[in-house]
């Protein structure tokens, strides 16, 4: 089991980070809330530009490490575009991307996109998208969903994986945000980052973040052999991702005070826009039940045989 990034895939993730800087960086995010219709010409140039689209993350091995290195560099910038969900398309469907709901009012963060969606369920069961319902906050959309077949038991597993990375991308900047933040803001003559108090928050942060950025490379490897409890260890990891953003961002947030929940600050943004991905398709306490029933009474099979 190898459960590093190849080169080639880290290097891409790189110039991933880099491309979206240039593009516009966290200025993307604000102009697409102001005009949610323009996220797919503000961001889909310089993702055709990286050769997103010609990755092939269901096949290809290498193509799904770069595409989860792309997920977790959008994460970084927080894209204001569903990368993750684009990439875990189906091949054997004309559409442009895929969604996991669950559900009564299953719902993702779809909107101001002119794009063909399918949406699967943990059963497997395939939907059409057929009209997208009222905003929410943070692009989030309600779905109209026609059933087309049961046949998506191999799609679960990606598409709960790829948002993750896209996830660990906003922790990592989260973290690095924070970092530089109490390096700079001073206290009784001294630097925040000097207290110990301090100290020992953000090496709680990082202790969750360092672990979601394991069992995400896990999790990885587990849909690229093809295991049999792949779709476990992608709940395994999505839970372990939800319980890691609520601790990294409420430390962030702490030693950013108040500041921190202002439009002014990076942080703000990216807290709110994490908001999707830690709740759809389901939250940490329906994460957690779902893992229960799926792998409850044989357990998990773990990074250790």
């Amino acid at each position: 089991m190898i459960l590093d990034l190849s080169d080639d895939a880290l290097e891409y993730g790189r110039l991933s980070l880099h491309a979206f800087e240039s593009a516009g960086g966290d200025r993307l995010l604000e102009q697409a809330e102001a005009t949610p219709d323009s996220r797919d010409s503000l961001v889909g140039p310089v993702l055709a530009e990286l050769g997103a689209w010609d990755l092939d993350p269901r096949t290809d091995t290498e193509g799904l490490e770069a595409a989860a290195a792309l997920c977790r560099s959008a994460g970084f910038w927080a894209l204001p575009y569903p990368l993750a969900e684009r990439l875990a398309k189906p091949a054997d469907l004309d559409v442009d991307g895929l969604v996991v709901v669950a559900g009564p009012r299953p719902a993702a963060p779809l909107a101001g996109l002119d794009l063909h969606w399918a949406a699967v369920d943990l059963g497997g069961h395939r939907s059409r998208v057929t009209a997208h319902g009222a905003v929410d906050a943070a692009f989030v959309t309600e779905l109209d969903l026609s059933p087309l077949d049961d046949a998506g038991a191999r799609d679960v597993a990606l598409g709960l994986v790829l948002p993750c990375w896209t996830l660990l991308g906003m922790l990592d900047r989260a973290i690095t945000l924070t970092v530089a933040h109490v390096r700079l803001r001073k206290q009784f003559g001294q630097a925040l980052s000097s207290f110990q108090g301090v100290q020992f928050q953000l090496t709680d942060a990082e202790v969750e973040r360092s672990g979601v950025d394991i069992l995400a490379k896990h999790a990885l490897w587990s849909v690229a052999t093809d295991q049999p409890n792949a779709v476990d260890d992608a709940l395994a990891l999505r839970m372990a991702a939800i319980e890691a953003a609520d601790v990294v961002f409420r430390v962030c947030h702490q030693l950013h005070g108040a500041v921190g929940f202002c439009d002014e600050t990076t942080l703000s943004w990216l807290s709110r826009y994490s908001q999707p991905l830690r709740r759809l398709p389901f939250g940490l306490s329906a994460t957690r039940d779902q893992l229960e029933r799926s792998a409850g009474q044989r357990g998990l099979t773990g990074l250790f045989t």
